[in-house]
């Protein structure tokens, strides 16, 4: 469990620079070109990015609750794993 934890906290390490690099582009999206802009697509797509963005960061708030979470289960187990240990060598004296 500990393991799991500590692998949901990493994954905002991983994501950062990638969501940074997106979000920069949201408003940048020359490649659409007049073709874009006559479709009226440029707007749709910055929405659609910037609802991505924040879908994104929400997922890894999420993501570092569950972490949080499990790592406090975790703990609970090994207390409880010392509790019993304890129990046993006390019951045989």
């Amino acid at each position: 469990m500990h393991k799991a934890a500590s692998g949901l906290r990493t994954v905002g390490h991983h994501t950062a620079k990638p969501l940074a690099d997106f979000k920069e582009q949201q408003h940048d999206l020359k490649a659409l070109g007049a073709l874009g802009s006559l479709l009226g697509a440029k707007g749709e797509i910055e929405k659609g990015m910037t609802t991505l963005s924040k879908l994104t960061t929400q997922l890894e708030e999420e993501w570092e609750a569950e972490a949080k979470l499990i790592g406090e289960v975790s703990d609970a187990f090994d207390l409880l794993d010392i509790l019993l240990a304890a129990e046993a060598r006390a019951k045989k004296g």
